[in-house]
């Protein structure tokens, strides 16, 4: 049977989002890393907004947003109910947390790491604007181990990839701040043995060459 395609760049929190749902879900696809300098004419031919991640499905079909991959992924194999089916309100907590990492938060950390083409306002000034959402992390960590509970959601596996994203910013004001309990519950990640199978390298894909196969 013919595989899903996956278009990735392997450090793209929103690449990883996508990796780690169907890891998750133990889901093999057909791997494509790309170089977002260069493009490949068949990844834009399927989904010409031109970003990753990018799912194509045996019949055609093409899944372009992260969140939208896991959801795929894990709708055919949930085994440890990631998608909260069985507390419908841990499911809207985890929708909104996860809206709100999309929407405001990751806005504000692309301003902090790239402060040089915002000169508007100071690195520090954006840094402070993302904290409101390390600060809320904060104070849901501190009650359980995981954002809504003892166990991971599909919310904790959403949002760490934008969290190391803004710890690695500087790393050493990250680690001295008062975040402690993210601190623990990122590294927790990212010792993960799924954090590893997403993070193993692959070479570039290019369009003469074959596709790498990955997943559990």
């Amino acid at each position: 049977m013919t595989l899903p395609t996956l278009y990735s760049f392997r450090r793209c929190p929103y690449a990883m989002r996508a990796r780690l749902g169907l890891v998750l879900a133990n889901k093999t696809v057909s791997l494509r890393e790309i170089v977002l300098r260069h493009k490949p004419e068949a990844m834009l031919l399927a989904s010409p907004k031109g970003t990753v991640p990018v799912l194509i499905l045996p019949n055609g079909e093409v899944i372009e947003e992260s969140i939208e991959i896991m959801s795929w992924a894990l709708a055919q194999n949930d085994p440890n109910d990631l998608l909260l089916t069985a507390a419908s309100n841990k499911h809207e907590s985890a929708k909104a947390l996860i809206d709100y990492n999309d929407q405001i938060f990751k806005g504000w950390l692309d301003k902090y790491k790239y402060a040089d083409r915002h000169p508007e306002y100071s690195q520090q000034y954006y840094r402070e604007q993302g904290e409101v959402f390390i600060a809320q992390l904060e104070n849901l960590l501190s009650k359980h181990p995981q954002l809504l509970g003892t166990t991971p959601s599909i919310a904790d596996y959403a949002i760490y990839p934008f969290i190391r994203q803004f710890a690695h910013v500087d790393k050493v004001w990250f680690e001295q701040s008062a975040y402690k309990n993210v601190q623990l519950w990122l590294a927790d990640h990212l010792q993960s043995d799924e954090f590893i199978t997403i993070m193993k390298k692959y070479p570039t894909w290019l369009e003469s060459e074959q596709s790498f196969v990955f997943g559990k």
